[in-house]
């Protein structure tokens, strides 16, 4: 698997801000926001249900995965996806950095991962 997620029942925009929160909390940044129902309806004329994807990041980590591989940025920041299901409820999903930094062959890369992971998981646990 690629990915962990967890599902909530509130207003959209409120589970944005949760996300954003419990982020913080972990120390990590939202460094771009990907409104895709806007690009949807905008690029192609579609209608779709609200889909963000949030690119986070904490920067000490990134730091030291990007002194130990300088191309890590190319599978950075980790992104955490928050979309309206058909019945209104919020599914937040997580990309698993210790499933995709397994590209990355390198020991201390896999050791951030772990700790990016934790940091995640507590993330949805406080969401």
């Amino acid at each position: 698997m690629y990915s962990f997620s967890t599902t909530v029942s509130d207003d959209f925009n409120r589970v944005i801000e949760r996300v954003t929160e419990a982020l913080k909390a972990e120390g990590f940044g939202v460094l771009t926001t990907i409104d895709v129902k806007a690009t949807m309806k905008a690029k192609l004329d579609i209608d779709h249900k609200p889909y963000h994807i949030l690119g986070a990041c904490n920067p000490s980590l990134a730091h030291k995965a990007i002194e130990a591989e300088p191309d890590i940025g190319l599978l950075l920041p980790c992104n955490v996806l928050v979309r309206e299901n058909n019945e209104g409820s919020i599914t937040v999903a997580f990309m698993d950095p210790a499933a995709v930094l397994t590209l990355v062959d390198r020991e201390e890369i896999a050791a951030l991962a772990e700790d990016v992971r934790d940091r995640l998981h507590r993330v949805m646990d406080n969401i």
